[in-house]
C-alpha cells in the first residue's frame, strides 16, 4: 500500500531549520546558495522516496528514463526555492526580479468586489504571491494552509512575517470553519488562496489525465468555489533561476456551477482543465513541480467516496 503524502516526515528539526534561517539572514543568499549544493546531495542520498517520486515524476516528463542529475537538479530546484521564502518574507520582493503577468486579468476580478479564489499548485513558489502587497496593497490576502504537516517550518516561517501568519487560514480546522472564514475575506473584496493538487488524508478525489495517466486530485477546492460564487484564477509562481521568478495569473471562471444532479461530470470537466494548465506549466518549467511522493498512487492508502463534500484543500 502507498503511504500517504502526510505521513512523510519533516525535513529537519526545529533547531536545525531555526539555525538555517539565522543563518541565512546574517550570511546572505549567495552563502545560503553555496551551503545548498552539499545539502542537496545530503537529501538525494538519504531521501529515497523523495528521489523516486522525482525521478519518477521527470521520467514522465521527458518521456524517458530520468538521470540523476536531471533528479539532482529537481532537488536542487526545490531547496533554492524553499530558501527563498526566508527572503520573500523577511524583506518581499526586495533584491527579486519578479515578472508579473495577467495583473490585468487579476484586477479585473477585484475590481467586482465579490472577493477572488487565486488557486495555485505545488509547483514554484506560492511566496511570490507577496509581490502583490506592493501591487494592489489595499486588498487583503488569505491563505489555506495546513500548519499541522510541517510545524517548525510554518512556526519559524512565520515568525519573519507575523502579518502573513495572521492571514492564513488553518485547514486543520474543519471544514465549516474554512468556509466561513474564506466566505468572509471575500465578502470584504479580499482575495482567498489554495493549492488544488494535493488530496488532504480521508479528502474526496477524482481522476483524471495528468502526464499521460490518470492521476488523483481533491475535489475540495472546487467545492469551496461552488460555495463562494467568486472569480476563479489560476496563480503559478514559477522560479526561472537567479533571482528570477514569474509570477502568472489566468482567468479560470467567472463562478464555478457545479449542479447536484451532475456533479460527478462537471467536477471532471474542471479537474481535466485544471490538470491541463499544470501540464502546461510543468513543461515549461520542469524542475519547478514539487510533489515528492508517489502521485499518481497518492489515494492508494485510503480511498474515499465522492459524498465526503466537506473535505477541503491544502496548501
Amino acid at each position: 500500500m502507498t503511504a500517504h503524502w502526510q505521513e512523510q516526515r519533516e525535513g529537519g528539526s526545529r533547531a536545525s531549520i531555526g539555525f538555517m534561517v539565522n543563518v541565512a539572514l546574517r550570511c546572505g543568499r549567495g552563502f545560503i546558495l553555496f551551503c545548498l549544493y552539499p545539502i542537496t546531495l545530503y537529501y538525494f542520498l538519504r531521501r529515497g522516496l523523495e528521489r523516486r517520486a522525482s525521478r519518477d515524476y521527470l521520467t514522465r516528463l521527458f518521456g524517458r528514463p530520468a538521470s540523476m542529475w536531471q533528479v539532482l537538479k529537481h532537488l536542487h530546484c526545490f531547496a533554492v526555492t524553499m530558501a527563498d521564502r526566508i527572503y520573500l518574507l523577511a524583506h518581499g520582493e526586495r533584491g527579486f526580479d519578479i515578472e508579473v503577468n495577467g495583473l490585468d486579468v487579476l484586477q479585473q476580478c477585484i475590481a467586482q468586489g465579490r472577493g477572488v479564489l487565486l488557486v495555485g499548485s505545488h509547483q514554484g513558489s506560492f511566496e511570490v504571491l507577496r509581490a502583490l502587497s506592493t501591487r494592489c496593497p489595499e486588498v487583503p490576502l488569505r491563505v489555506l494552509l495546513d500548519k499541522q504537516k510541517t510545524p517548525a517550518i510554518t512556526e519559524l516561517l512565520e515568525s519573519l512575517a507575523p502579518e502573513v501568519g495572521d492571514a492564513v487560514i488553518d485547514v486543520s480546522q474543519g471544514g465549516a470553519v474554512i468556509t466561513l472564514a474564506a466566505s468572509e475575506a471575500c465578502r470584504a473584496g479580499g482575495m482567498v488562496a489554495l493549492l488544488a493538487d494535493r488530496g488532504r488524508a480521508h479528502e474526496a478525489l477524482r481522476r483524471v489525465d495528468f502526464l499521460g495517466q490518470p492521476a488523483p486530485f481533491p475535489v475540495g477546492p472546487w467545492l469551496l468555489a461552488n460555495t463562494l460564487q467568486v472569480p476563479v484564477v489560476l496563480c503559478f509562481g514559477m522560479y526561472r533561476g537567479g533571482r528570477r521568478y514569474a509570477l502568472s495569473f489566468e482567468l479560470f471562471a467567472e463562478r464555478v456551477e457545479i449542479a447536484r444532479e451532475s456533479r460527478q461530470q462537471a467536477l471532471d470537466s474542471i479537474l481535466r482543465r485544471y490538470a491541463l494548465r499544470l501540464e502546461h506549466y510543468a513543461r515549461l518549467e520542469p524542475y519547478n513541480w514539487f510533489n515528492f511522493y508517489d502521485f499518481w498512487q497518492q489515494d492508494d492508502a485510503a480511498p474515499v467516496a465522492l459524498t465526503r463534500t466537506r473535505a477541503m484543500p491544502e496548501a
